[in-house]
């Protein structure tokens, strides 16, 4: 990545997380230390182009630890619990070991944009995510399928939300929840 199209990625994280992601493309420039307002445009095509880019910057590593904690459970019986783990640790984790700020605060605001969407539909993109929510609706085999579905999307939507409120508790130096008490919140969602 060049420094421009880094800054682009660091300014936009940002930005998205604290204004959503209708802040102008100008903005985002301006933030980045760029004076030419097309900079957006020229490296990454636009604003979805934008928001990918911020997502791959994250998601590799974040993919790569779930592989890890997949490996690592191989040959013992995964519970409910360790599998939503699985899910959001790397989470709360990868991203401020990159040194991100903001990152779980942009994803919670960009988690509805169309870019986003597509990408969650291309089942080959994160396999690991893939893979460990297969084996949580395999958990919830007694459930009817539509039930099922359901109840990982809202687990999957209060994960984020935890997750942000997580890092802005954080960021404002107040206590914030332990990974283990969110896996017991969203493991919950699934067996209430």
């Amino acid at each position: 990545m060049t420094d421009a199209r880094e800054q682009l990625v660091l300014a936009a994280e940002e930005r998205f997380a604290e204004h959503g992601p209708g802040v102008s493309l100008r903005e985002i420039a301006i933030a980045a230390g760029q004076r030419n307002n097309s900079a957006v445009n020229y490296h990454f095509g636009s604003r979805d182009g934008l928001i990918e880019a911020v997502i791959e910057l994250r998601t590799a590593a974040m993919e790569e630890a779930r592989v890890r904690m997949l490996a690592d459970a191989v040959g013992t019986d995964l519970e409910l619990a360790d599998l939503v783990r699985i899910l959001i640790e790397p989470m709360l984790t990868t991203p401020y070991a990159q040194g991100s700020t903001h990152y779980a605060r942009f994803i919670e605001q960009v988690r509805t944009h169309p870019a986003v969407a597509e990408a969650l539909r291309d089942g080959d993109r994160w396999p690991a995510v893939r893979k460990v929510t297969t084996m949580i609706a395999a958990e919830l085999e007694h459930l009817p399928r539509p039930t099922r579905r359901h109840r990982i999307a809202a687990m999957s939507t209060a994960m984020f939300a935890l997750a942000a409120d997580r890092e802005r508790e954080r960021a404002d130096g107040r206590r914030y929840l332990g990974v283990d008490e969110l896996v017991r919140m969203l493991t919950g969602m699934l067996t209430a």
